[in-house]
């Protein structure tokens, strides 16, 4: 695919340098003893921004040139993705726009705006957040940052797997197989790209909310699936409407294996994650660990990696996950 491969994810990891955190890769020996295998968490919970998004976003931006950069940058996001965008364009001194629901949790617009960004609200019951983007864009010329659907953006969250390799390596680890929390497919394209480089023969495994496994049926048909509208249940941040083509083109190159996990399952990780890691998750980003820990897939005796995408949850949430 032009613009994204091994090579644009080591470029992205050149760009990056510097301006984002270097997650830790984290091991509990309980873990482990739960699940009968070694387990590396990748916990980009604590990125900036709470979230794997801003790597992608950061890079996209990055790889403009210096008179798109100074237009600045638009996206639309009701949560991860547009933090990390106006993050993103808070570390490389453009303007940003983003472009919102007016339903949206009133502490998402403020971390946008604290960033930096100019938050543009839209009425979802009457207007089209494509819309309302493109005519921003059309008005002052600026570029759309998508969250997905793009190679630069791919590039960018692929670092994650760099990561992960090299963090496993410095243990004198090789993962055997990898989970990754899966909506429009940038994180799982990157990921499983950069780490198949590194790890040839790793078993490739997406996890989506049940009943919201749009990735895996694009996988199983070769077109793009969209999920049932509007998206159900807790795991909102990976139910998105319909997989990315791109990553989805990326994905059909490996084999990949898509599970599903329950918001029970999902609200079982996060205390886990939190009482075994000492790390705070938002439900899809426990959708992986969630599927491992209800035994979705058989890993006894492997070492697995695991990415922790997010921890941008609601009070209420956490208190009932902590809770049940």
């Amino acid at each position: 695919m032009p613009g994204f491969g091994i090579d644009a994810i080591h470029e992205a990891a050149r760009r990056l340098t510097g301006h984002v955190v270097r997650t830790p890769l984290l091991n509990s020996p309980m873990l482990d003893d739960l699940v009968g295998a070694c387990v590396l968490v990748k916990a980009e919970c604590l990125q900036l921004t709470g979230s794997f998004k801003v790597r992608g976003a950061l890079n996209a931006l990055l790889a403009l040139d210096e008179e798109a950069r100074r237009a600045g940058i638009v996206a639309y996001s009701a949560g991860n993705h547009g933090q990390g965008v106006a993050a993103a364009a808070r570390l490389a001194g453009c303007p940003a726009v983003i472009v919102m629901p007016s339903t949206a949790p009133r502490i998402k617009v403020d971390n946008c705006r604290w960033w930096g960004a100019e938050t543009v609200l839209y009425d979802p019951r009457t207007e089209d957040r494509e819309e309302v983007a493109r005519k921003i864009l059309e008005e002052r010329g600026m570029t759309l940052i998508p969250p997905f659907d793009d190679p630069r953006v791919m590039a960018g969250q692929g670092t994650v797997g760099l990561e992960i390799a090299e963090q496993a390596r410095e243990l004198g680890l090789a993962p055997d197989t990898v989970l990754v929390n899966c909506s429009g497919g940038g994180l799982a394209a990157g990921v499983i790209t950069a780490l198949g480089h590194a790890l040839p023969g790793l078993v490739n495994h997406i996890v989506e909310p049940a009943g919201f496994d749009k990735m895996a049926r694009s996988l199983a048909t070769g077109r793009v699936c969209a999920n049932p509208h509007p998206p159900g249940g807790l795991m909102d941040a990976i139910s998105g409407p319909a997989a990315g083509a791109r990553p989805l083109a990326v994905l059909r190159h490996y084999d990949v294996t898509g599970l599903t996990a329950t918001d029970e399952e999902a609200l079982a990780a996060m205390a886990t994650a939190h009482r075994l890691l000492k790390i705070v998750l938002e439900p899809g980003a426990a959708a992986s660990l969630a599927a491992l820990l209800s035994g979705k897939v058989d890993v006894r005796g492997k070492v697995v990696a695991l990415v922790a995408s997010g921890g941008n949850v609601d009070p209420a949430v956490f208190r009932k996950a902590l809770a049940d």
